[in-house]
């Protein structure tokens, strides 16, 4: 791995998280309405402040300073892990996440277990055997999950599985059957686009001279597809797998409300609505960190795939 192309990695990475802190702290700023008049309305029941109660809200809430000191002081409270109080319950954002992180943390992995389960057996087979029953089956399944709208397929695993079969919870936190229907929901789209993908990367792979070579060996047909193709056909999946995340988070947003799960979705939404604009904040950058820092893993693994790929995806 050359230092120097990792060294410029990190910066750039630097720079987009600053890029991000800035527009997620200026979400404030081109929100219409005054957000001290705003959130004073409704703790107190849709009455009107009085213009005194709206300037002590700013003042103690540190609205009246000019954008770059707020930002200042929100970024340099954000790098020691304090990103602020919620306006409504008083409670410290970081609080607030860490209590809801894990929920969707869950939420993701089983869902990204689901989208791998069934996308690379599916892509395997379809393209071992193109333009047979399996390969079309596959590809409708595959057209299937990527134009069915998540919250469509959330209701209706709801109706199915739960109201009519009574198999699963309808909603909530817990154990392991609280997390099936929410994972199959997110996972049936990722399983969609990574199956399309593991198919076109298996038939390009398995059109090379190499395998071809193997085949004419006399190895087994079996160690030919999983031992050598499959691992080179990896690296273009491994980059859709990484860059689903984002899906998996903007999902999970969806997902939750309809399952009504108590995790970053949920609590993101909840504050949207209430304009609880710390906890709106510190939701989003966490989110941009965990996106800017799947990318930058992603660009680690394509060396460990692929040595004939440098560090940050060129060939060498």
């Amino acid at each position: 791995m050359n230092s120097w192309k990792l060294a410029r990695r990190l910066v750039t990475m630097l720079v987009v998280l600053f890029g991000v802190s800035v527009l997620t702290y200026g979400l404030i700023f081109v929100t219409p309405g005054d957000p001290a008049r705003t959130i004073l309305t409704q703790q107190m029941g849709g009455q009107t402040p009085s213009q005194e109660a709206v300037e002590q809200f700013r003042a103690a809430k540190g609205l009246d300073d000019p954008f770059p000191v707020q930002y200042a002081r929100w970024v340099g409270n954000a790098v020691r892990g304090d990103l602020g109080q919620s306006y409504y319950s008083d409670q410290a954002v970081t609080a607030m996440i860490a209590t809801r992180l894990p929920n969707t943390i869950a939420l993701g992995v089983a869902s990204m277990f689901v989208a791998v389960a069934i996308a690379v057996p599916a892509g395997i087979a379809s393209a071992v055997e193109p333009g047979s029953q399996t390969d079309y089956a596959a590809q409708f399944g595959a057209l299937v999950g990527v134009s069915m709208p998540n919250f469509w397929l959330g209701y209706l695993l709801i109706i199915v599985c739960s109201l009519w079969l009574d198999l699963f919870p309808v909603a909530g936190a817990g154990g392991l059957e609280y997390l099936v229907l929410p994972a199959l929901t997110l996972g049936s789209g990722m399983a969609a686009v990574i199956a399309r993908l593991v198919r076109t990367a298996m038939l390009d792979v398995l059109d090379d001279a190499y395998i071809r070579t193997a085949r004419s060996k006399g190895l087994r047909e079996r160690i030919v597809v999983y031992k050598h193709a499959l691992r080179n056909a990896l690296v273009p999946v491994v980059t859709i797998i990484g860059l689903q995340l984002s899906y998996v988070l903007n999902g999970a947003v969806v997902v939750e409300v309809v399952f009504q799960r108590p995790g970053l979705g949920t609590l993101l939404v909840d504050a949207i609505f209430a304009r609880d604009y710390p906890v709106v904040q510190g939701v989003t950058l966490l989110i941009g960190v965990i996106f800017v820092v799947t990318n930058f893993a992603v660009d680690l693994t394509y060396s460990r795939l692929d040595p004939r790929i440098d560090f940050g995806g060129e060939p060498t």
